[in-house]
């Protein structure tokens, strides 16, 4: 068994795909397409429906992916919180924890809580919570064998 992609439910998927491209450089893996007929409606049990998919490759992983749908009907819901059941957040290992807050922040997303050492004296490791433009909980990890700790 392997984990084959995580999904994202989009308000504006071609705004939150770019977010993905500019703060961790993800690529598309393939043109965005519509989805919709019978097989799509049959297979989610949602009836008329029609979903703009837009795939992305993380960095430095073929695999999962990370796919991004725009539902022609979708219902709101408040912004999720790091304690909620369900779905929690995406993890990224990156170099320099300011930068991709400041990146995060500066494409539209927010920063969540402090950036905090979860290491030791000898080794530390700085974690960091954000949310993406749409809300969605993002964690940053930058293990300090890195130069910028």
């Amino acid at each position: 068994m392997k984990l084959v992609h995580i999904n994202l439910v989009a308000r504006d998927a071609e705004t939150l795909a770019a977010f993905y491209v500019k703060v961790f450089k993800c690529e598309y893996l393939r043109e965005p397409k519509v989805l919709s007929g019978e097989k799509v409606s049959r297979g989610n049990g949602l009836p008329n429906s029609e979903i703009y998919s837009i795939w992305l490759k993380l960095p430095d992983c073929d695999a999962p992916f990370l796919e991004i749908h725009e539902h022609n009907v979708t219902h709101d819901r408040k912004q999720p919180r790091v304690n909620e059941p369900g779905f929690g957040h995406l993890s990224f290992q990156i170099e320099d924890i300011s930068a991709v807050l400041s990146a995060i922040i500066e494409a539209g997303g927010a920063q969540v809580g402090e950036i905090t050492d979860f290491g030791s004296a000898d080794k530390p490791f700085l974690i960091a919570y954000a949310r993406d433009p749409e809300g969605n909980i993002l964690e940053l990890e930058q293990p300090c064998n890195q130069p910028k700790c």
